[in-house]
């Protein structure tokens, strides 16, 4: 979601550089994007969908409940 001020700042921003200014720009807001954590499509997620068996989905359910769901209250 781009901010409407954001982004009318930007093309007000745009409008005044020369087009090597303006590639440069879009180099740099590339640069930024292709950094950002990039996470599964839905397609990769259904190709995974129910390949997990029921021993290792209880074990891991296990391990949760055992590691996760308890409160140390004198860790802080």
């Amino acid at each position: 979601m781009v901010l409407p001020d954001v982004k009318d700042r930007i093309m007000r921003d745009l409008d005044r550089l020369s087009p090597e200014q303006q590639r440069r720009a879009a180099e740099l807001v590339g640069g930024l994007v292709s950094s950002l954590p990039q996470g599964a499509s839905v397609e990769d997620l259904l190709k995974v969908a129910g390949t997990l068996d029921a021993e290792s989905a209880r074990e891991m359910m296990q391990a949760i409940e055992e590691g996760c769901e308890r409160v140390d209250p004198d860790e802080w």
